[in-house]
């Protein structure tokens, strides 16, 4: 068959590669189309419960996480000049375009009573002449009597004030969230650097946003470090511009294709499918570098280019077949399972492995039959020194020291058990971000200051209209919030009953010691004043004080919102925090009566990291079971496939057990790594049990002899694909971010491990199994040479020979 298909590639040579390129136009045109995802839950199927629970708050309460954040630390905040740029930042915020609201200490309201009206009215705490210090100073000592603003604009241990930027939920979902992000930042370092003074800036939109903008350059630049650094490799081992030219062409139209793919199948870039653009570049040089080097060894035998080429694809095409086949099962299968976000990554990624396996076949014969025969310092690279007393090396060791080859394998793979029980699965909101980084350090600053600035929300469902505002409610919700604040991971939470305890202090005349929910005798006086309203000069001030009360209960008052803000405390503590007050929760709210639940955007984070995990590790199990058929398929023996499955867990183990020795959590980014690591590392195994089956009968079916021949002819192939997979992955451990910079290091070392063990424990077991193998092979049962057929005359090609003598 691969004859036949060698031919047909050979004879429509020039039709082929003239649809290739038109079809890449093509292809071009879509993948300028190109746009980025900025949604943020595509991790978690529809059909979650914890999912299906946070689009009902959403329902009744809106957005939880469209709020961004500026802080500073202070003793001068109530200096007249500094407070007076301070409210001027707030008045400059306000605006700007897609910001809804800024809440900040200048900003604060008080409830003042009026006896006259018996109401309460909602008035600008910090108003009259502001450039006096005398006033200002007056009117900081009446916000220190406010508890209701403690700890959550200002903390008074540490001096630091905090400022609420509410931006419109539509815009986080498109690409002028960066626009809203980059104005608000640069309002804030602006004030920062004219009073000396550090700005710390953090919230979800702009950890969103700047995490995805740094992705994005990132990608790009490695993208392009991938071709350049691949190019240099190519270069230095093939000495040959033709060949690095092709090598590069064939990879940039898989490039174009895989981003056209994400177009056409109705796709946007996110973070994971922003990966395979690289991927592509190293899983589609192997293809380039097996063919080259097959062509460059047949025709190194006799001179013969169209022999050379035939047999090139005879013999590499079911090894690039099979390669990419079992790379593209390795991502492919992520689209069997319910995120979507993992769908689109295994699609995209499955179909283009595929299809660079389809641009190789048809444009390396293709071109290389119009180019003259390589010289011979072309093939050069087949006679270095290095790499093959390299081999000799290897082999040695196979045939002389197997012993202490099993050795070391035993003690690695005990030691890499070890490690593996130490593995732990963690992640967190800025996982990726290092320690150094303004936004890791300004995010731990609101944690210090303010017990950070994650969302988590808790609705309080009282089963019945108008339950929120019952008095018996009001007091649970005082308790909830006391059990809340009492943890050392959470703010003070806010709901409905600190708007009534504000309330209650306004009508004692703002006595601090009435900040407090009010007993039945304080309701009777208080029901009236709770209507409140705003002055002729404040109506504008009350509304937004009715607003804030009104945004933590439904329409109905049946459902309360109880908002708290939270430290980042990672996807393995957060669950046992919350299974934690749930006993103390329910002793609060009897579950007969009232119904509580724990949503946000920090439990769907955490919850869809919980998901990519399990995703990611039930997809390499599948995966795994996949490429056993596979190879069962292509050798159709138990004993080749025990064989082959050796030399590709031992690596995948090894670094399991780095991770677990390194503290290195499993996490959506690390997990990632076995997917990528499996798909590649089993190419290498593939590529040489065929060729130690193709070459069997040609060595009189001595196994010895044919490992022997098996280690020089496929392991140089084997150090040159290796060495530009580990140069190409190595490329993202120069990464800012802690999962790409683990991607590449991780994968690397997997890879090396893979190199290391197919060129010593394969070869060895082949020996092991000498007997077994012999005995299979002289019945027929194992080993058919897949190059039985007669050799294609060139007039059947329509190929011209062309000999140059050296």
């Amino acid at each position: 068959m691969w004859q036949r298909l060698a031919g047909f590639v050979l004879k429509f040579r020039l039709p082929l590669l003239v649809l290739l390129l038109l079809s890449t136009a093509v292809m071009t045109y879509f993948a300028s189309k190109v746009e980025l995802s900025y949604e943020a839950n595509k991790s978690i199927p529809l059909d979650n419960a914890k999912y299906k629970e946070y689009m009902q708050f959403r329902e009744l309460f809106g957005e939880d996480g469209n709020m961004m954040v500026i802080g500073i630390q202070t003793d001068n905040f109530f200096q007249k000049d500094f407070f007076h740029d301070y409210v001027k930042l707030n008045e400059d915020l306000k605006k700007v375009e897609f910001v809804e609201n800024v809440l900040s200490v200048p900003f604060a309201i008080n409830l003042v009573k009026n006896d006259s009206t018996r109401k309460l009215t909602a008035e600008p705490l910090f108003r009259g002449d502001l450039q006096q210090q005398a006033i200002l100073d007056s009117l900081a000592g009446t916000l220190n009597n406010l508890p209701f603003y403690k700890g959550l604009l200002y903390n008074p241990q540490t001096h630091a004030y905090l400022m609420m930027i509410n931006i419109q939920k539509g815009v986080m979902m498109t690409p002028r969230r960066t626009e809203v992000v980059e104005n608000v930042m640069k309002l804030g370092t602006a004030f920062g650097e004219k009073h000396h003074t550090e700005v710390r800036m953090s919230g979800l939109p702009l950890i969103r946003t700047l995490m995805a903008n740094k992705v994005k350059k990132e990608l790009d630049l490695f993208l392009k470090l991938s071709f350049i650094l691949t190019a240099v490799i190519l270069l230095i081992f093939f000495r040959s511009i033709s060949a690095v030219l092709m090598s590069m062409i064939v990879v940039a139209i898989g490039v174009i294709w895989s981003v056209a793919t994400i177009v056409l199948l109705g796709y946007k870039i996110t973070l994971l499918t922003g990966l395979i653009p690289p991927l592509i570049v190293v899983i589609g040089i192997p293809n380039c570098v097996y063919f080259l080097n097959k062509y460059h060894t047949e025709y190194a035998k006799d001179g013969n280019k169209t022999r050379a080429l035939v047999h090139m694809i005879q013999r590499m095409g079911i090894v690039t077949l099979f390669t990419n086949l079992t790379a593209a099962i390795g991502f492919g299968v992520f689209c069997f399972t319910k995120s979507e976000l993992l769908k689109e990554f295994g699609v995209v990624a499955g179909l283009n492995i595929m299809l660079i396996f389809l641009i190789s076949f048809i444009f390396l014969p293709a071109v290389l039959s119009y180019l003259p025969p390589p010289k011979t310092k072309h093939t050069n690279y087949m006679n270095n020194r290095t790499f093959r007393a390299l081999l000799d090396g290897l082999t040695a060791l196979v045939f002389k020291y197997r012993a202490w080859v099993y050795g070391v394998t035993v003690v690695l793979v005990i030691g890499a058990v070890a490690g593996m029980l130490k593995l732990k699965s963690e992640a967190h909101m800025l996982d990726d971000i290092p320690t150094s980084d303004k936004l890791y350090t300004d995010l731990k600053f609101f944690e210090q200051n303010f017990k950070g600035v994650m969302p988590l929300e808790i609705a309080v469902d009282t089963k019945k209209k108008n339950g929120v505002v019952n008095l018996k409610t009001l007091e649970k919700l005082d308790q909830l919030s006391k059990l809340i604040g009492a943890q050392p991971e959470f703010a003070r939470p806010l709901s409905v009953a600190e708007g009534i305890k504000f309330a209650k202090q306004a009508y004692y005349n703002g006595d601090s010691s009435n900040y407090a929910i009010p007993n039945q005798f304080d309701i009777g006086f208080l029901a009236p004043y709770l209507r409140m309203k705003g002055g002729t000069n404040a109506a504008g001030n009350a509304t937004a004080f009715t607003k804030l009360v009104s945004s933590f209960m439904d329409s109905s008052r049946q459902v309360a919102r109880v908002s708290v803000n939270m430290a980042d405390v990672g996807s393995a503590k957060l669950p046992i925090l919350l299974d934690s007050l749930r006993p103390q929760v329910d002793a609060i709210f009897d579950t007969a009566q009232y119904k509580v639940s724990y949503t946000g955007t920090s439990v769907i984070f955490l919850e869809g990291s919980r998901f990519i995990i399990n995703g990611l590790t039930e997809s390499i199990l599948l995966a795994f079971v996949l490429i056993i058929f596979c190879m069962l398929y292509l050798f159709r023996s138990w004993r080749m496939l025990l064989i082959s499955l050796i030399p590709n867990i031992i690596p995948l183990a090894v670094t399991a057990g780095v991770m677990g020795w390194l503290n290195i959590p499993l996490k959506p980014s690390t997990v990632l790594v076995f997917s990528v690591a499996l798909g590649i590392a089993i190419d290498v195994t593939i590529r040489f049990l065929v060729n130690f089956k193709q070459e069997l009968p040609h060595h009189n079916l001595d196994i010895s002899a044919t490992v022997k021949q098996t280690i020089h002819e496929t392991g140089l192939s084997i150090i040159y694909t290796s060495l530009i997979l580990l140069a190409g992955f190595m490329i993202f451990s120069f990464s800012e971010f802690g999962g790409t910079k683990a991607l590449g290091w991780l994968t690397s070392l997997t890879l090396l491990m893979a190199m290391i063990t197919n060129l010593t424990i394969l070869p060895a077991l082949l020996l092991w199994m000498e007997k077994a193998l012999l005995k299979k092979a002289k019945k027929k049962q194992l080993w058919n040479a897949l190059d039985e057929e007669t050799d294609i005359e060139m007039s059947e090609l329509g190929l011209k020979e062309r000999e140059k003598e050296d």
